[in-house]
């Protein structure tokens, strides 16, 4: 069979999406944007301002959370990611600072995934509000698959709600991003 009908498994990744630097709101947009070029976004929370984790002296940071079908593996999937940050003016830098869009996968399917270079699920979301309270927005019956709790149940575990706020309801237009992407 050649290789262009060739069947690809698709699979489900839950990707959260941080900008503090610029046009926050536009820089989500763009990212979406461009995610939806090479995998079909599915769902987007609301848009949250939240306080930023580890170095403090900085902006707020805004955050969503999107479900994604793709037939991109997960290290493939991790190269997109790292290639939109790029080509959107993430400049490598000491870890938590400043940044125009942080793309991270949270999960994979219900995979587990350790190498040096990527964790899946993603090894700090259990401790992030800024994470768990978007993603609970759209996928609270998701089960961590090492942990074997919901992501409702994380949600209502992690410290840190205070320091996250709905900004935007209903956060993106998704079909609109679609066509934006075509």
């Amino acid at each position: 069979m050649p290789s262009s009908e060739v069947k690809h498994k698709l699979s489900t990744a839950h990707l959260c999406l941080g900008s503090n630097l610029g046009d926050r709101e536009g820089n989500l947009i763009q990212a979406l944007t461009l995610l939806s070029q090479e995998a079909s976004l599915e769902e987007v929370s609301s848009i949250y301002e939240t306080e930023p984790v580890g170095y403090e002296e900085q902006a707020l940071f805004l955050n969503a959370v999107c479900r994604i079908t793709t037939d991109l593996n997960p290290w493939e999937l991790l190269h997109l990611a790292q290639t939109i940050e790029s080509e959107m003016g993430r400049v490598p830098s000491f870890p938590n600072s400043p940044r125009p869009i942080d793309i991270d996968i949270l999960f994979y399917d219900d995979q587990t995934v350790k190498t040096q270079n990527l964790t899946i699920p993603h090894p700090r979301l259990v401790e992030r509000a800024f994470v768990l309270v978007p993603l609970a927005e759209i996928a609270p019956e998701l089960i961590h698959p090492e942990l074997g709790m919901t992501v409702a149940q994380l949600a209502d575990e992690v410290e840190g709600h205070s320091g996250v706020r709905k900004w935007k309801l209903g956060g993106f237009d998704v079909p609109a991003i679609r066509r934006r992407a075509l």
